[in-house]
């Protein structure tokens, strides 16, 4: 059986290394990363991921309008997108629900909370 894949988005190289390494370990998940909203545009059509992890806060395009665009794209419509940043102002979590996401966490998330969560939308 084919491990699920997780799209990690964010631009701090330090941030997808920590995520990364908590997915990966505690999981079966398989990731693949991008480092801003354009480029996991792109790799969410082309990887087919189960799940994005992705950063609001991004240069060239933002988690918020790649939610956007993920959602008017009919390959990459149904994917769960989890919004993950430090912003935890409640106007930037309306904006992320607003953009389309299905979750909302911000920094810095506890391995255990992260995993739970991706177990909810993904199982084992």
């Amino acid at each position: 059986m084919t491990p699920k894949k997780i799209l990690l988005v964010d631009d701090s190289k330090t941030a997808l290394m920590m995520e990364r390494a908590i997915v990966e370990k505690r999981t079966k998940y398989q990731c693949v990363t991008a480092s801003d909203g354009q480029e996991a545009v792109s790799k969410a059509i082309e990887e087919h991921p189960d799940l994005v992890l992705m950063d609001v806060v991004m240069p060239r395009m933002n988690g918020f309008e790649a939610c956007k665009q993920m959602r008017r794209q009919a390959a990459t419509r149904e994917i769960p997108i989890v919004l993950l940043t430090t912003r935890g102002e409640e106007t930037y979590m309306e904006a992320g629900f607003q953009s389309g996401c299905n979750d909302y966490l911000t920094k810095p998330v506890h391995g255990e909370e992260l995993v739970k969560l991706l177990q909810s939308y993904l199982g084992e």
